[in-house]
């Protein structure tokens, strides 16, 4: 069954990621990487074989990655079938683009919500 299995990742626009970075390590407590990533490792349902994990990271504001310049935020889902889940939702009349990527992080794809904003779906790489 094509379903989303949680949230692989939650990605922000900046104006200037590095200064913004050091607000979330210095403000919150997020240990971001000086190039403003971090990520989560799950404890409560994390195996061997598939460890799970949430990231955050921030773009420069002029990034195209995250969808249309007044999109802020994109939200990445962890899914367990990338192929049948994107089918699914061209089915259902959802706007799927038309384009994926196989990295070494695993298969992306997206959609774009009812509201106009771009969700990356994310099917990991094994051992991811």
């Amino acid at each position: 069954m094509a379903r989303v299995t949680g949230i692989g990742g939650v990605f922000l626009r900046s104006r200037d990621p590095v200064r913004l970075a050091a607000w979330y390590r210095d403000n919150l407590g997020v240990p971001m990487s000086e190039k403003g990533t971090v990520t989560f490792h799950w404890l409560d349902t994390a195996t061997n074989e598939y460890p799970g994990t949430t990231t955050m990271a921030l773009f420069a504001q002029d990034t195209q990655y995250i969808g249309e310049p007044h999109q802020r935020t994109m939200l990445n889902l962890r899914v367990d079938d990338l192929a049948s889940l994107m089918a699914k939702l061209k089915a259902r009349g959802v706007e799927v683009l038309p384009d994926t990527e196989d990295s070494e992080f695993g298969m992306f794809g997206w959609c774009v919500d009812p509201e106009g904003n771009r969700i990356e779906l994310w099917e990991p790489a094994e051992g991811m």
